[in-house]
């Protein structure tokens, strides 16, 4: 056999300076060496269980060297054969089968020059005794205009077959929580792959695994009392001229603002959609605020689509549109209406997972009340030096609420002045499952009891009407905290004072939204 001593890289070595500014984000420039180990395996599946007693399992392993400002991605698949060298290391130079993962002929070029100025490829063909290591130094080619590499070749035994690039000199060297982002998008991206157990990705040594949501299990709501449905629909559509979309359509057992969502696949190998990144178009999720967005996820196979270059984007031409109208009339439908399912479906999950922004909400609300002089804008008011301040509590009053149990409910109480009296409110959250009233206020009876006037207000954070907020943070729980406790006190002061005039509880609602519920924190 004649000993390869070079490679051609001829035509357009001018590219390679071009490759650096592509737009890649780091998981889907490894996810382009992955790619060419999965192809590699297939294509040679017969020959690498042959040659490994009958069975073989695809291991890729990505080795960060921040020491070094390096990363090496080793495989055991077949390798690159001296009759692929021309067009491995050729700039553009596609595939004789381009049906697979490797179709354009740029993914190891592309993906390796946007890392690194300096990278090799070191590989041993299944069937053939020679290590064969290419070395590019792309500043050096561009200026030189290059047009051959050396190859260094190293004679090993014939069953060895593996393939291994190293990159130096990283210009974008991942750290911290962006290696954590490549993990979870590189296990997103070849979930499919690593369900079937045909491949094994493993990064400084860790196997990626993928956790896939659980899935509701519920009643439906057209029948609250009736058998439990798993809220899983199998999706099939025709989109002509040789498209297609299949998989399944999903709603998620517990709510969740990253991970909702569709992943769309092509050749098994996810497109869009990884991790945190979802395809959420607002046909079928609506806005960012609907269960729907938070709840409603999938994945989606998709046949006779062509995609971008950087196998990060469908290019969908005119069709989807037409695919996102199948799939809504097919989530529509009356067999598993999943789409109305997600709308009317609630759980009490939801509503106690959001505990502790509610609870910070309720605590800021103390904090703005606490010093604040309303007397100053209330007409005819007196002034008092510390109208709001903690106070321990007091006697139950003579119309006490329900006692519930102090692990359902959170609390705060605060003293103020009111239209020239002393009150001591206390605002509690309730998470009892059995309140039937969304607002419930109790208070002492007489307006001439010399003690500080006492005022319960209970918000029933279980109830339906919270149930549709699911996205409130500390901050909408906040506003929704401050209407409550207004119209609780405006209907105590309306009742006594207001001599049966009804727009009295309007008036008095603004004026402590107003007064009392609208300042800023005072800063000790």
């Amino acid at each position: 056999m004649v000993q390869l001593s070079s490679v051609n890289i001829r035509p357009g070595v001018n590219v390679l300076s071009v490759l650096p500014h592509l737009n890649y984000k780091a998981w889907f420039a490894l996810a382009e060496f992955v790619d060419n180990a999965i192809q590699s395996s297939i294509d040679q599946k017969k020959a690498l269980k042959k040659v490994n007693g009958g069975s073989f399992k695809l291991v890729i392993d990505i080795d960060f060297r921040p020491q070094e400002n390096s990363i090496t991605i080793r495989d055991n698949a077949a390798g690159i054969a001296e009759r692929d060298y021309a067009r491995a290391f050729r700039p553009a130079e596609i595939p004789p089968d381009a049906s697979g993962l490797s179709e354009f002929g740029m993914g190891m070029k592309s993906a390796a020059c946007w890392f690194a100025p300096n990278w090799s490829v070191t590989s041993s063909a299944l069937g053939e005794n020679t290590e064969r290591a290419v070395f590019f130094d792309i500043d050096k080619i561009v200026e030189d205009s290059v047009e051959e590499l050396h190859v260094v070749s190293t004679q090993v035994a014939t069953d060895k077959h593996y393939t291994e690039i190293r990159l130096d000199n990283i210009r974008r060297f991942p750290h911290g929580n962006t290696v954590k982002k490549i993990k979870s998008h590189l296990a997103s991206i070849y979930r499919v792959f690593i369900r079937e157990g045909s491949m094994e990705l493993r990064i400084d040594g860790e196997p990626l695994e993928y956790e896939d949501p659980e899935i509701l299990v519920a009643p439906s709501y057209r029948d609250p009392d009736g058998p439990d449905v798993e809220w899983k629909k199998d999706i099939h559509i025709d989109l002509g001229d040789g498209k297609a979309a299949t998989g399944f359509v999903a709603i998620r057992k517990t709510i969740s603002n990253q991970f909702a969502g569709l992943a769309l696949f092509r050749r098994k190998r996810l497109i869009m959609g990884s991790f945190d990144e979802t395809y959420r178009p607002k046909d079928i999720f609506g806005a960012s605020n609907t269960y729907a967005y938070l709840r409603v996820f999938g994945e989606i196979h998709l046949r006779g689509f062509h995609v971008s270059h950087t196998k990060d984007g469908i290019k969908w031409e005119e069709s989807e549109d037409t695919f996102l109208k199948e799939l809504r009339k097919v989530l529509s439908e009356d067999d598993l209406p999943l789409l109305a399912q997600v709308r009317e479906h609630r759980t009490r999950k939801d509503a106690k997972a959001k505990r502790k922004d509610a609870t910070t909400a309720l605590k800021t609300m103390a904090e703005r009340l606490k010093g604040q002089d309303l007397s100053q804008s209330t007409p005819g008011a007196g002034r008092s030096p510390d109208l709001f301040q903690p106070v321990e509590p007091e006697p139950s009053p003579e119309t006490p609420l329900p006692e519930i149990p102090q692990s359902k409910q959170e609390n705060v109480k605060v003293r103020t002045r009111f239209r020239d009296e002393q009150w001591v409110v206390s605002i509690e959250l309730s998470y009892d499952d059995d309140a039937s009233n969304w607002l419930e206020i109790s208070n002492r009876p007489s307006i001439v009891d010399p003690e500080p006037r006492q005022v319960n207000i209970r918000i029933a954070m279980l109830h339906p009407f919270m149930a549709q907020f699911p996205t409130l943070d500390s901050e909408g729980f906040l506003a929704v905290m401050n209407i409550a406790a207004a119209m609780a006190l405006a209907e105590v002061a309306a009742g006594e004072r207001a001599d049966r005039n009804p727009a009295a509880v309007r008036r008095y609602t603004n004026e402590i939204l107003k007064n009392q519920l609208s300042k800023p924190i005072a800063n000790d």
